[in-house]
């Protein structure tokens, strides 16, 4: 199956909920990680074609406390939709679902493979050819 590209709606969206997000929790507005001593950022915001969703991707400082952030920052879920429904102009609020973003661990392990010796013999046999 062919993925999708965002329509500039979808993108414009998720970027003001970025925003909106971190925002919040930068000026520590989120009472639920008043206890959580690790430091996170919003990476990316996607919303689903009909606005109705929206997948919140964050990293943490403490790969430890990830789980403990995400069950924290769901619910805070709410506050945030009230948050971004009093800031924008949005019909329908999206729910909001948090995921721990994995795409930096995903280039930590392609470099890792790149830079494997039988890879790295394999990688110089083909410029040979």
């Amino acid at each position: 199956m062919a993925i999708k590209e965002l329509s500039q709606r979808q993108l414009r969206v998720g970027q003001e909920i970025k925003k909106i997000i971190a925002e919040e929790i930068n000026f520590g507005r989120v009472r639920n990680l008043e206890g959580i001593d690790t430091l996170v950022t919003i990476m990316e915001v996607t919303v689903s074609p009909d606005l109705k969703y929206a997948d919140v991707f964050f990293v943490t400082s403490d790969k430890n406390l990830e789980l403990d952030v995400k069950k924290a920052l769901q619910l805070a879920a709410n506050h945030f939709r009230k948050v971004v429904a009093a800031r924008t102009m949005l019909r329908y609020v999206p729910e909001i679902r948090f995921q721990p973003d994995t795409t930096m661990a995903e280039v930590d392990k392609i470099e890792r493979l790149l830079h494997n010796p039988k890879v790295q013999q394999d990688l110089k046999r083909g410029d040979e050819a």
